[in-house]
């Protein structure tokens, strides 16, 4: 609420002094709290911000009772009022002095003053605080009461506000603290005499609107306190208890630091590592197979580093992880895929049974360090078929599974383009070129092609420490991207993987689900549907593209996250664009796959067709959605 108190004026004939006791003060601060606030308020340093400066105000109101009789100078308000009130100018003159020395630099010298420290008191935990908002003009005095010094805005804020004569300004300001009101006063000249926008609730303290503070950061300052406090807890008990710390009937397990498993899981000597001939006889084509590669395998320096790295990453450690992947220590010992020195790097890979760790340091000592988390839980076949050595100068070079007989390079927009082979040494590949790392327009893809005895797989490299698996067709039986027609299918739209980087993408299927004869005999038009499924689970993206007749590459012209379309779970899509003729005219475009029977637009285009496809003349700024309808009957919509 905003106040319209008035403040009181002494009697006339009353004496230059009278005696405050604290009842009057308190009558007269809790009568003109609102108006005491709003002077505060205004005199303080506008530097504080909005929040503390509000809190700060109330603070200094709160704290202006005196503590016992005070004896001090009646100094009138506002000529408008009957009686006089020394409590209210005692008062007024407290608010003002720490107002102003709120507003004085700290030193180094001395203590700082109770003003110039946050208030205790009040507190608002879990809001932000701020006036109501008021129009130009108050924004524009604002900004001119900020630019001036502290007794300057005193004096403003006394003529203003109270309704002083400069004589009265000039005694309530030497009572103060002031030394030169001259100059204040002089100064509060500068600003133009808009007084009463002082009154307006843009300066009213007591008229607040409250906003939450920053939630999520205000969560993890609450979990990191919690933790600090539970730790806290547990090694004050362990001080407090005698001996080694449990007691011996104690019945809660040891402590992490003394718990078998997390020993075991810090221990170079019980690292999992599986035979190289064991993957021949398993069942299983996975990670859990691979075995230890490497020349340092038996580096136990290295290891242990590595190992402990993985459970307290220090400061000076870069960590990354996919989306979804957890970055904790290990629950026991992992299983060593490799350990080497790799370029400039030692490099050491470990499998947890739900994530690859890769640790690298260089070999001249540890500073730069780097620890990367992929999650891999379920992978098997061509998704456990290649893990991520380094990346170096734009290329990227492989760990492949111990069943991989055959390593090649391909671009994968020039399907006629042939295969390089990529030598092989201890599973290791050459380095190849990463198209995650390029910079600039897309002009190649270049993907790994693996075979193995079931046959031959694409891998592209998405940024991640495992490459996403390619395939192609409808979304119920896609084939590896290794044949003629896959090739020719994801030549156009190769470079669309670039939208998927970093998102812990698992596989990337292509499928192009129409082809559609232009208007104007401009010739056929293709439209395909890719779809990134992840390691997480959610997070999909389909793109829905069009490729254009005598097009080299197609436009993404829909984009969609976590929906089912284009999956296995509805293989189904729908999607449109604008496109222009050679002649210059407009049409919507729209094509469904082979179980859309029907077609509409709808919005601010009518327009409709039997069958999946559908072109309709349009004009410029027109904004259209798309409906189509299956062959049982129901409904999808446009990708968007």
């Amino acid at each position: 609420m905003q106040s319209q108190d008035v403040a009181p004026r002494p009697a006339p004939g009353s004496p230059a002094d009278r005696v405050v006791d604290v009842e009057q003060a308190e009558a007269a601060l809790v009568e003109h709290y609102p108006r005491l606030v709003r002077l505060a308020h205004l005199v303080l340093p506008p530097g504080l911000g909005r929040g503390r400066r509000i809190l700060t105000a109330h603070g200094l109101v709160q704290r202006a009772l005196p503590r016992g009789r005070a004896a001090v100078p009646v100094i009138p308000a506002q000529s408008t009022t009957r009686d006089g009130d020394p409590g209210y100018a005692y008062v007024r003159l407290r608010v003002v002095r720490a107002a102003l020395e709120a507003g004085l630099p700290l030193s180094r010298r001395a203590w700082p003053k109770r003003a110039q420290l946050p208030p205790l008191l009040p507190q608002v935990w879990g809001l932000r605080l701020f006036p109501r908002s008021g129009g130009a003009d108050e924004l524009a005095l604002q900004q001119r009461l900020a630019a001036l010094s502290g007794p300057a805005r005193a004096a403003y804020v006394l003529r203003g506000l109270e309704k002083l004569p400069d004589g009265d300004v000039r005694e309530v300001l030497t009572q103060a603290g002031v030394a030169d009101t001259d100059a204040a006063l002089q100064e509060a000249d500068t600003v133009a005499a808009r007084y009463a926008l002082l009154d307006s609730p843009e300066f009213d303290p007591c008229a607040l609107q409250a906003r939450p503070t920053d939630l999520m950061r205000r969560r993890r300052h609450t979990r990191a306190a919690l933790a600090a406090a539970a730790a806290l807890a547990v090694c004050g008990a362990l001080v407090a208890l005698p001996g080694d710390g449990w007691g011996p009937d104690g019945a809660a397990a040891p402590v992490y630091a003394r718990n078998p498993a997390a020993e075991a899981a810090l221990d170079p000597g019980r690292l999992v590592r599986i035979s190289p001939a064991a993957w021949k006889t398993s069942a299983r084509t996975d990670f859990s197979v691979w075995p230890a590669r490497g020349g340092l395998t038996r580096d136990e320096a290295l290891l242990r580093r590595a190992l402990a790295v993985w459970a307290r990453p220090g400061a000076t450690v870069r960590v990354s992880a996919t989306p979804g992947t957890p970055s904790g220590g290990p629950a026991g010992p992992p299983q060593l895929l490799f350990a080497g020195d790799v370029g400039t790097a030692r490099v050491v890979i470990l499998h947890d049974g739900l994530r690859i760790a890769r640790y690298a340091e260089p070999k001249d000592g540890t500073a730069g360090a780097a620890l990367d988390f992929a999650r891999v839980d379920g992978a098997t076949g061509a998704g456990a078929g290649a893990v991520v050595l380094d990346r170096a100068d734009g290329n990227v070079r492989y760990l492949t599974a111990p069943w991989v007989t055959r390593a090649a390079e391909r671009d994968l927009s020039k399907p006629g383009a042939g295969v390089m082979d990529l030598p092989l040494t201890d599973g290791i590949t050459s380095p190849l070129a990463s198209p995650a790392t390029r910079g600039g327009a897309c002009t190649a893809w270049n993907v790994l092609q693996l075979t193995d005895a079931s046959g031959s797989y694409l891998l592209s490299d998405l940024g991640e420490l495992v490459p996403a698996r390619l395939t192609a067709g409808r979304p119920t039986g896609p084939k590896e991207a290794t044949g003629a027609q896959a090739l020719r299918t994801w030549a156009p739209f190769a470079c669309s993987l670039g939208e998927v980087r970093a998102q812990g993408v698992r596989s990337v299927n292509a499928w192009a689900y129409a082809r559609q004869s232009l208007p104007e005999a401009a010739g056929p038009g293709v439209w395909m549907c890719t779809r990134a499924e992840t390691w997480r689970g959610n997070g999909t993206r389909v793109l829905a593209q069009f490729r254009a007749p005598g097009g080299l590459f197609g436009a993404v012209v829909a984009r969609a996250g976590d929906v089912p379309a284009c999956g296995p779970r509805d293989p189904h899509v729908l999607a449109g664009g604008l496109w222009k003729s050679t002649s210059g005219s407009l049409y919507l475009l729209a094509a469904g796959d082979s179980g859309v029977k029907a077609v509409r637009a709808t919005g601010g285009v009518n327009g409709s067709a039997r069958g999946g496809l559908l072109a309709v003349a349009v004009k410029p700024g027109v904004a259209a959605g798309l409906e189509g309808r299956l062959e049982g009957g129901r409904t999808i919509t446009g990708l968007r």
